[in-house]
């Protein structure tokens, strides 16, 4: 393992303990179960790891996807369920074999879109939502079908962009986990068991989507030197 660690910084590794830290301390405190536990850890890993630019992030993510997509679906939220399981997992495997393709010196080379990619982008996030809302919408026990479908079109869209190394795709990531937290607090209100867990986990995310601009935004700099 500790080649995936080579060339961190020492505030880079206390990032990625600090969070881990947090899913251990939350799990304690809540009497979380061994599977909620592990669904929080690989989930921070991989946010982490993304954020750095780590093949690791692809291999933690893997248990992440089936795990999450579980949790979801005992929730009701089964355009979740189906986007973890119809996507994200063979994304995983696609994207693992990218990012190892476009590597320096065991560093990813990290790109940033144009004006013209980021209009488009953003025209195919609000029209996916609302189709893809409309018809969640028609599903008896779906719940939050539009915030669902936010979240639905702005993993997929993410993805894309994480796979082909942009790092725009931090700003996406920034409104999704947005989205997710709010989706969770309803969750939540309604009963679920999993709620508290699932909004400090996203709203982690979050921090660290912002944390991933951040070091994208250096990472694209010195690729377009």
């Amino acid at each position: 393992m500790g080649k995936w660690f080579k060339g961190w910084s020492a505030y880079e590794l206390v990032w990625l303990g600090v969070f881990c830290g947090i899913a251990v301390g939350l799990t304690v405190i809540m009497k979380d179960s061994l599977f909620g536990f592990t669904v929080f850890l690989t989930g921070v890993l991989c946010v982490v790891l993304a954020a750095k630019g780590n093949l690791m992030s692809y291999v933690f993510g893997m248990y992440n996807t089936f795990g999450y997509a579980y949790l979801a679906y005992t929730n009701g939220i089964y355009g979740e369920m189906l986007l973890n399981l119809l996507f994200f997992v063979p994304m995983n495997v696609v994207g693992f074999f990218l990012w190892r393709k476009h590597q320096d010196g065991g560093k990813l080379e990290m790109r940033r879109m144009s004006l013209r990619g980021i209009l488009w982008t953003g025209a195919a996030c609000v029209l996916g939502s609302v189709m893809i809302g409309f018809f969640l919408s028609l599903i008896p026990t779906q719940n939050s079908p539009y915030i669902d479908a936010i979240t639905n079109v702005l993993s997929v869209v993410s993805t894309f962009l994480m796979v082909w190394r942009y790092k725009e795709q931090w700003l996406v990531y920034i409104v999704l986990n947005a989205f997710t937290v709010l989706l969770w607090v309803l969750r939540t209100l309604d009963g679920s068991p999993d709620g508290l867990l699932m909004i400090v986990m996203w709203s982690a995310y979050l921090i660290n989507a912002a944390y991933g601009y951040y070091t994208w935004t250096k990472g694209a700099k010195e690729a377009y030197r």
